[in-house]
């Protein structure tokens, strides 16, 4: 998790200022950003929570798998039936092996789906995807809402940089540029339009936001 690297968001966020309210009212991209936002935070809290869990499940139970011994003495670690099959194949003097195998990894996995039940892993799953599946939609509702603000522009940036950049400060195309094209948007429009964004003294090193402040959430997944 790192912080995020350029947009401001308005005044109204945090101060109620009531032009800066009007502004966000008035811009749908904007409005749309504030839901992503909470969905994107609420899916990085409930994945935090489900691979808490999983540690604890590897840990006490381990993952579902089982150890076959090989005709050339070797011994091989498998997790699934269709690996287990494609190791020993259909061959009549492997069935014994073939079936043992199969019962052993099956008794695991029942190990493993009911300490995953008891222990809530399955529940915070099931609720990160449904919080991952609303990010992700409100992400793809982005290119067809127009921002009617600059702040709204800076949003939609922003929702693509942190969803999509695959680790912090990426110098891939096009994250650099992204990244670069947000910095200008702020440090231009900030002066012009104070309304809209605001300086917050929690600020990351000019390294990161080339001395923008940060966007109100502390965290950015990857």
């Amino acid at each position: 998790m790192i912080a995020p690297t350029a947009l401001m968001l308005e005044k109204s966020t945090f101060t109620g200022n009531a032009a800066a309210t009007n502004v966000s009212l008035s811009d749908p991209a904007l409005a749309l950003w504030r839901e992503w936002q909470t969905a994107h935070r609420l899916t990085e809290r409930l994945c935090r929570r489900q691979q808490r869990l999983e540690t604890r499940l590897v840990e006490s139970v381990g993952f579902p798998c089982v150890t076959v011994r090989v005709s050339e003495g070797e011994d091989v670690t498998v997790h699934s039936i269709e690996a287990l099959n494609e190791l020993l194949g259909r061959r009549p003097d492997m069935a014994a092996l073939r079936q043992k195998a199969e019962a052993g990894l099956t008794a695991h996995q029942a190990r493993w789906d009911e300490a995953a039940e008891e222990t809530g892993y399955i529940a915070a799953l099931r609720a990160e995807r449904k919080a991952g599946d609303r990010a992700e939609d409100l992400l793809e509702a982005f290119s067809m809402t127009p921002a009617t603000t600059l702040a709204g522009v800076a949003g939609k940036l922003d929702a693509v940089l942190r969803e999509g950049e695959p680790w912090e400060e990426c110098s891939e195309f096009p994250w650099s540029q992204i990244r670069s094209a947000l910095s200008d948007l702020v440090r231009i429009a900030q002066p012009a339009m104070p309304e809209q964004f605001f300086a917050d003294e929690r600020r990351p090193p000019a390294s990161q936001a080339g001395g923008l402040a940060a966007i109100s959430a502390p965290e950015r997944r990857r």
